[in-house]
C-alpha cells in the first residue's frame, strides 16, 4: 500500500531556511534547516529550496504540493516578491512560484511569513478555534498578520495587520526611517540597542531578559516599555477590528516571562472601550511555525 501524499512547508528567511514534510494532518515527519544564500540573488534562494526540499523529501515519498513563507511583502497572484528587507540581495521581482513550481513539478504557494506563522497557530497551536484573532512577531524586526472569520486576511495591498510599522509608540527612530514605530520600542534590535543607550553596553536582548530576570534595573526597564507598547497595539486592534485575541511569536517571545508580565500590567489598566478582555498568550509551535502555516496554506491551494 502507497503513502498518502505529504505537504512541504518552506520558511525562508534573511539568515537560514527551515523545511518540514507533513502529512495532511499537518503533523511533522521530518525537518532540516540550511543557511539562506540571501546575498545570492533570487535565482541562488530559489535553487537552495529546491536542494532543500529534495534533501527532505525520501525516495519514494509523494509530494502534493510546497508552501513558501518569507518575510517581506508578496504579490498572490503573480506569486512574485514585491518588497524586502535589506536582508536579501536581488529578491524584489524573483518568481517563486513560477520557478519552483518548473523545477518541483508540484503546485507551489507563496505567502508572508508572518501570515504563515499566525496561520499555523490558528489551526494547531495557540489560536485553535478562534476565528478572530491578531499575530504579532517580535523578532528582529516586528511583523503583524490577522485571521478573520478563520480566513487570512490580507488587505488591498498585502500588508493588513503590519501593527509594527504604525505611528504612536513614542519618538524612537524605526528601522524603516520613521519614528515611533512599535518596532522601535519591541523588536530585538529595539531593545539591544535601548539598553545600550541606558547603560553604554551592547548586549542581545535574549541576555537581556537574562539581565531582568536577575532583577537589573536597565533590563527590567527596556522589556517593560517594550511589553507596554504590545499591550498598546493590541489595544488598537481591539479598538480597530473588535478582534481581542492576539497570539505573540518571534525569539523575542522566548522573554515572555519578564515581557508579558508588562503586557498583563498594562492591560489591567487600560481596558478596550466595550469593556471585552483582551487574550494574549505566547505562541505554542516555535520556530516551526511560519513553515508549518506555509504547508496548511498549500494544502487550501492558491
Amino acid at each position: 500500500m502507497s503513502m498518502a501524499a505529504g505537504v512541504v512547508g518552506v520558511d525562508l528567511g534573511g539568515t537560514k531556511t527551515r523545511f518540514v514534510l507533513a502529512d495532511q494532518a499537518l503533523e511533522v515527519e521530518a525537518a532540516l534547516t540550511r543557511p539562506t544564500p540571501a546575498r545570492d540573488g533570487g535565482a541562488a534562494m530559489l535553487a537552495d529550496v529546491v536542494r532543500g526540499v529534495r534533501e527532505l523529501v525520501p525516495p519514494g515519498r509523494r509530494v502534493m504540493a510546497v508552501g513558501i513563507g518569507t518575510a517581506g511583502v508578496v504579490d498572490h497572484g503573480t506569486g512574485r516578491i514585491v518588497a524586502a528587507s535589506d536582508s536579501f540581495t536581488g529578491w524584489v521581482g524573483t518568481d517563486v512560484v513560477g520557478g519552483l513550481q518548473d523545477a518541483l513539478n508540484v503546485p507551489v504557494t507563496l505567502e508572508n511569513d508572518v501570515n504563515a506563522f499566525l496561520f499555523a497557530e490558528y489551526v494547531r497551536g495557540a489560536a485553535l478555534d478562534r476565528p478572530d484573532v491578531a499575530g504579532i512577531s517580535l523578532g528582529t524586526g516586528v511583523g503583524g498578520a490577522l485571521v478573520l472569520g478563520g480566513e487570512l486576511y490580507r488587505g488591498q495591498q498585502g500588508g493588513a495587520g503590519e501593527i509594527g510599522h504604525v505611528p504612536g509608540f513614542g519618538d524612537e527612530m524605526c528601522t524603516c526611517g520613521q519614528r515611533g514605530h512599535l518596532e522601535s520600542v519591541a523588536s530585538g534590535r529595539s531593545i539591544a540597542r535601548r539598553y545600550e543607550q541606558l547603560t553604554g553596553l551592547a548586549a542581545e536582548a535574549g541576555h537581556i531578559a537574562a539581565l531582568a530576570r536577575a532583577g537589573e534595573a536597565a533590563a527590567t526597564q527596556v522589556l517593560a516599555d517594550a511589553g507596554r507598547a504590545v499591550a498598546d497595539a493590541a489595544l488598537m486592534l481591539a479598538g480597530i477590528l473588535d478582534v481581542y485575541d492576539v497570539v505573540i511569536g518571534g525569539g523575542v517571545a522566548k522573554a515572555w516571562d519578564v515581557l508579558g508580565a508588562s503586557v498583563s500590567k498594562e492591560l489591567a489598566v487600560t481596558e478596550p472601550i466595550g469593556g471585552h478582555p483582551i487574550s494574549i498568550r505566547r505562541a505554542e509551535l516555535g520556530g516551526d511555525a511560519a513553515a508549518i502555516g506555509a504547508a496548511a496554506l498549500a494544502l487550501r491551494g492558491p
